[in-house]
């Protein structure tokens, strides 16, 4: 419609039975709009909404282990994993130990390394293997 001043600008936005919006308040002179803004409103807030249902938030599920699981306990539980890393989620092995198996550090690193194998055609290793306090903790992503 082309610049306009402001009293005429309302004048026609009140004929016309529409909001007069201003769009870009810093251009010089000032940019408006005529529209519904309750219409317009809604849609933004529709397809923000959408863009935030076709998100995953990608979740850190945790997966737990002994320095004596088995080696079929240690299959099934990364079947397990393995459903968890192909829906996205990262996977954290904790191998957790008591007592005297503090002593044999070198066991939770084999059943880290057993368990990475298993899932190797899916998952990359994030975070090697390390110590924090009783346990050792290894991060897995799918590929």
């Amino acid at each position: 419609m082309g610049i306009k001043p402001l009293r005429e600008a309302l004048a026609i936005a009140r004929e016309a039975k529409l909001d007069l919006v201003e769009v870009a308040p810093d251009a010089v002179p000032p940019v408006c709009r005529l529209m519904d803004y309750g219409k317009h409103r809604y849609r933004q807030k529709k397809r923000a909404h959408e863009s935030r249902a076709h998100h995953h938030r990608v979740h850190t599920k945790e997966i737990r282990l002994h320095p004596k699981t088995s080696d079929h306990d240690l299959e099934t539980k990364a079947r397990h994993a393995r459903k968890l890393l192909s829906l996205g989620d990262k996977v954290q092995a904790n191998v957790f130990f008591k007592g005297r198996e503090m002593a044999h550090k070198e066991l939770g690193y084999e059943v880290l390394r057993k368990f990475a194998a298993h899932l190797e055609d899916i998952a990359k290793i994030e975070r090697e293997p390390k110590m924090e306090g009783r346990r050792m903790v290894m991060v897995l992503v799918h590929k």
